[in-house]
């Protein structure tokens, strides 16, 4: 059974540093993003350090073991012994390639697989994606306010809206933890997303509508929440334990712009978005 869901959100990438609306749009990490995936891919792996002890219990031959005259082989009974053995972590991501790169930041410190799913993509911008905000204000700069005072006039632009995106991701992630509902393992699943993505789903499990204004606010990039289900009467209901939280390390450095040692003179400096 699944019993913790923690939804992270992908590093940086040149879109991001733009203010460019990715939504469906497949672009990599830049080498800040990569810099923040794996940051808090060593975070959370220090969190979950439990899943390398399980995934080894379970594959032997995941093991290391020493040559022919090493006084005594790796002892795999430690592993099937310990607590960690009777726990699980898996690892989705959206099948866009800077959610995959951030998901394997993580997932291949421990030793995991991951499954890609593309009902977690982003929320489709349609004709807005790779669009600046400027730009979006200048093609239509009434559909542009109706957009930023959650009205709706994005739509005419093929723009999926907040509600569809959240039920999108409301589903996907009810269907995984379905299927585990009658698992008796004790199960974290880890879901690595995009940022309106994860604020519409976890807005929607949560009763907020995605669509009101004073709603949960933006997640930064490779930052996550968790969300912890609640099986009731054959239903699911959820509750929200972390929100836009981020690695130790992100409250100490520049997050959004990275260590001065990975920029170059040419790399134009983050700005917070003006509306």
């Amino acid at each position: 059974m699944i019993t913790e869901v923690v939804l992270v959100r992908h590093g940086r990438t040149p879109y991001n540093l733009a203010h460019r609306l990715q939504g469906q749009v497949d672009v990599p990490l830049d080498i800040i993003g990569q810099w923040q995936a794996d940051q808090t891919g060593y975070e959370l792996a220090r969190r979950y350090y439990w899943a390398k002890v399980s995934n080894i219990a379970s594959h032997p031959e995941l093991l290391a073991q020493p040559g022919p005259d090493a006084a005594c082989p790796s002892d795999i009974s430690e592993y099937h012994d310990a607590p960690a053995s009777r726990r699980r972590l898996e690892v989705y991501s959206s099948d866009l390639f800077r959610a995959q790169q951030t998901a394997h930041a993580f997932a291949d410190l421990l030793g995991l697989p991951v499954t890609c799913d593309a009902r977690l993509r982003e929320r489709s911008f349609g004709r807005w994606e790779g669009l600046t905000r400027e730009q979006i204000r200048q093609m239509d700069a009434r559909a542009y306010a109706s957009w930023r005072a959650h009205t709706g006039g994005e739509l005419e632009y093929g723009v999926e809206s907040r509600t569809a995106c959240g039920r999108r991701g409301m589903e996907a992630l009810n269907d995984i933890v379905s299927r585990h509902a009658d698992d008796d393992t004790d199960t974290t699943l880890v879901v690595v997303s995009h940022g309106s993505w994860i604020v519409a789903t976890v807005e929607t499990l949560v009763g907020i509508d995605p669509d009101r204004l004073n709603s949960l606010g933006s997640m930064r990039n490779a930052f996550w929440s968790r969300l912890v289900p609640h099986h009731r009467d054959g239903s699911l209901a959820w509750s929200l334990e972390e929100f836009n939280t981020g690695p130790q390390i992100a409250g100490t450095v520049d997050w959004e712009n990275g260590p001065q040692e990975l920029r170059n003179e040419r790399m134009p400096g983050w700005q917070p978005i003006v509306q």
